[in-house]
């Protein structure tokens, strides 16, 4: 927060604020908490035996992602004696050292989980194979398996000066072998990398399922790979490296670029070096001369490296070990329209909560426009579209059609950069203008803009988004989908696409906040009008639903507001630097994090506007953005008002306060910066559970009408605190 702040007779400068350290906690140790919240729910006794592997996974692949892209930045800070200091004012060199015992510690955890989950698996008729015993079947199976689908591709390479050190990949398994030539007992080192294109998994055939780790398939199997060796041990290790893409300032070409660029990642700086327990000693010596590791962190573990790949059991056919199938529903107000997604919006604007509420409409919008012939313009961001993405044939279809159809494509959606480059290319192919946004910033705005010739003139409809057109993620990412046929909103929208792809600023928005024009003050002016009213003596209250607060400016203007007594609730799902209860600084402030069988996703904010909420007076606001700084002033955000009375209501007295009240998958942030699950209470509420047995909100507002009411919420300190 920059100078001095003054709202409702407040006036606070930066100097009256304790330092950073008591202020803020740590954005990577706060990354790392919300992890730890992800692996808890592996050994959360309400889920089915695989879907708890799945958070098992699901843990490995996000710690992966950290360090290949958090921790390799911390540590070529480091390297290049960087000095510039974290939010909580931290040098680099202190945030690497705390990293990597936090790490190291999540890595003991995880471990600690996978042998809890297999003995209940075994018990259940899954087996993973790790040191057991094969029956003469299975063996016989797996020798001829081996032969047959691993030796081909397996190339031993011998570690001596006539061998170059072989490169390992990014997230590269290899294993390393000690033996002696039986002819005259010479010591010899060989490495086997594990080729990717081989199974993580190999399940054996037959009713009960067992799966083997493919790096326990070769060590098994060894003496057929070196005959004429005696072994005498092994060890099997993986690598990560820095995977983050830096966009050079002179880059003339983003698509040149980036197509070196991730060719460049798989040869990043080692940032991670996993080794299993036992690994021996020299072998070790030996790898950390070959792979230069410079900061980065060696970790020796029993049990399974790269744990992200249990995914592939996850597969198995046992639907007794996973969450019933749900089939999300289609909107029931364009249903009533006979499908035509125009009509529904004419009548008046909708929203559709993901992934109880089908995203095929969205696919639909764009299908509808592609074929309908007084469709004349399609405007569309592309953040993230996924592999198999209906949103990408629909605009080729619309561009074959005949219609001016422009996408924006974000070239630095990080580890999708290859898949965008693909699909700029086909759209490009088809007819489409694509434009891939600004050198410097991302364009994360989630929009859909399309325009109708009707009755001699021309209307605008919008779609605006809280989640990326991406159709299997919106299957497990809880987003919201807001259409409007709004002139303003349809006006903003077009100031937007036009300082996209044309650099022209908006002056003015009517309805829309911009970022990195506007949307940070126009959050400020929200947060100083409850300032105001709580200094009036009126009711004054923030709800916000976010995925990261980590923005120091944005966490100091809602520090004022506590200390104004402006009461705040806060859903924060991953990262929270906020410090919330503390005397005299965050009293009013209430932080929870919410993690179950859906990703919470969805940006919300509201504000109370005098008044106590559930209300009609209160200003509520979807958004594509975080609270972070980069989403303020590095990337080309958009801020919603909703304006519209029943899309109000069913955001804040459904979706917002269904949040607020969740107990069964809810944990509390507490001013030490510890989360402590929340109680189930006496009745207890589930978010999850409640959307997915109640009628639709785009149902014209009947989602309360019958089923399980969302019980209302007194706003007072404490309401849906724990128990």
């Amino acid at each position: 927060m920059a100078g001095t702040v003054s709202a409702g007779g407040f006036v606070l400068s930066i100097d009256d604020l304790p330092p950073v350290q008591e202020r803020f906690f740590n954005r990577e140790l706060s990354w790392l908490a919300f992890n730890r919240r992800v692996l808890a729910e592996a050994v959360n006794a309400d889920y089915p035996l695989l879907e708890r592997l799945r958070f098992l996974s699901i843990s490995g692949n996000n710690l992966d992602e950290f360090m290949m892209v958090r921790v390799a930045g911390i540590a070529g800070q480091v390297r290049r004696q960087i000095d510039e200091l974290s939010i909580d004012g931290q040098t680099p060199t202190q945030q690497l050292g705390a990293l990597l015992e936090a790490v190291k510690e999540l890595v003991d955890a995880q471990q600690d989980v996978l042998f809890g989950l297999k003995d209940d698996l075994a018990k259940a008729g899954i087996r993973l194979i790790d040191n057991d015993a094969l029956n003469k079947g299975e063996a016989e199976w797996l020798r001829e398996y081996f032969e047959e689908h691993v030796v081909p591709v397996l190339t031993p390479q011998a570690i001596d000066p006539a061998h170059p050190f072989p490169f390992i990949a990014n997230q590269g398994t290899g294993i390393l072998f000690q033996l002696l030539r039986s002819a005259d007992g010479s010591p010899v080192t060989e490495m086997i990398l594990i080729p990717p294109a081989l199974p993580r998994f190999v399940r054996l055939p037959g009713k009960s399922a067992s799966w083997i780790g493919i790096e326990e398939l070769v060590r098994r199997h060894a003496t057929l790979l070196f005959p004429g060796f005696k072994i005498l041990g092994d060890g099997t290790f993986r690598v990560l490296r820095d995977s983050d893409i830096e966009l050079e300032e002179d880059a003339e070409d983003l698509v040149r670029y980036y197509r070196t660029a991730i060719q460049r990642r798989r040869r990043g700086k080692v940032i991670l070096l996993h080794l299993q327990e036992n690994f021996d000693a020299d072998a070790e010596k030996l790898l950390r001369r070959q792979l230069r590791l410079d900061h980065a962190l060696v970790i020796k573990s029993r049990g399974l490296l790269a744990i992200s790949g249990l995914s592939t059991v996850i597969d198995e056919d046992r639907q007794d070990l996973k969450f019933d199938p749900y089939n999300p529903r289609y909107p029931e107000r364009v249903l009533e329209h006979d499908g035509d997604c125009f009509s529904a919006i004419r009548e008046k604007d909708l929203v559709i909560h993901h992934p109880y509420e089908s995203f095929e409409v969205v696919i639909d919008f764009l299908r509808q426009a592609a074929a309908d012939p007084d469709v004349v313009a399609i405007k569309q961001t592309l953040y993230r579209a996924g592999k198999q993405s209906a949103v990408i044939a629909a605009l080729i279809a619309a561009a074959e059609a005949g219609k001016s159809v422009t996408a924006v494509v974000e070239l630095k959606a990080r580890f999708d950069e290859e898949q965008n480059l693909m699909w700029a290319a086909q759209l490009e192919r088809a007819g489409v203008q694509v434009i891939y946004g600004f050198v410097d910033w991302k364009t994360h705005a989630k929009i859909s803009l399309v325009v109708r010739r009707e009755g001699g003139s021309y209307r605008t409809y919008c779609h605006f988004g809280t989640g990326n057109y991406h159709p299997i993620t919106a299957r497990i990412y809880t987003d919201l989908s807001f259409f409007t046929a709004d002139p303003r909103m349809g006006r903003d929208a077009g100031q937007l696409f036009n300082f996209v792809t044309g650099y022209v600023e908006p002056k003015h928005t009517e309805l829309l906040a911009i970022s990195p024009i506007n949307l940070r003050e126009k959050l400020y002016e929200c947060i100083d009008r409850e300032i105001t009213l709580a200094a009036k003596g009126r009711p004054a209250t923030i709800w916000a639903k976010l995925n990261q607060l980590t923005d120091p400016d944005l966490i100091d203007r809602l520090y004022l507001a506590s200390m104004a007594g402006v009461e705040i609730r806060l859903v924060v799902r991953g990262i929270c630097c906020l410090k919330p209860g503390v005397p005299g600084l965050s009293e009013t402030i209430e932080v929870k994090s919410i993690i179950g069988r859906f990703l919470e996703h969805s940006r919300i904010w509201a504000f109370g506007n005098g008044s106590r909420m559930p209300n009609k007076r209160a200003r509520v606001f979807i958004s594509s953005a975080d609270g972070m700084s980069r989403n303020m002033g590095r990337r080309v955000e958009v801020l919603v008002p909703v304006k519209n009375p029943t899309v109000h209501d069913q955001i804040l007295d459904q979706v917002m306060l269904a949040n607020l009240l969740d107990t069964e998958q809810s944990w509390e942030l507490g001013p030490d910066g510890e989360y402590e699950r929340f109680e189930k209470g006496d009745p207890s509420f589930n978010l999850h559970g409640y959307f997915m047995t109640n009628p639709s909100l785009s149902g014209r507002g009947a989602a309360l009408s019958s089923g399980r009411k969302v019980p209302k919420l007194a706003l007072r300190r404490g309401a849906a605190n724990r128990g």
